[in-house]
């Protein structure tokens, strides 16, 4: 796709993998651990179980992430374009709820 064509697209057509998500969101220490926890079915997507480490996710999703013994409950509000540091990890993000 040419950078014109990247362009025209417009920004509720953006989406990134669930497995690299996790792994930019931090909640994750790396990819391969992204895409086993996702593999697992231990995340769920606006309710809905996830099984695979390919599935698309869009700004505005919920995310219901475990982490140890804590289960997150996360709004997307924007998809970062890499892993950066923690505070732009957790800006891209807003917490719903969390718990046991």
């Amino acid at each position: 796709m040419s950078g014109r064509a990247r362009d025209r697209i417009s920004v509720a057509d953006q989406t990134l993998r669930i497995d690299k998500l996790l792994w930019f969101l931090r909640f994750a220490h790396n990819r391969v651990m992204a895409r086993k926890i996702a593999e697992k079915g231990h995340i769920r997507m606006n309710g809905r179980r996830i099984e695979r480490g390919h599935v698309k996710v869009r700004k505005g999703d919920i995310l219901t992430v475990p982490q140890g013994r804590t289960v997150h409950v996360v709004r997307i509000i924007s998809l970062p374009e890499r892993r950066g540091s923690a505070s732009v990890a957790h800006s891209c993000y807003e917490i719903l709820q969390t718990g046991n």
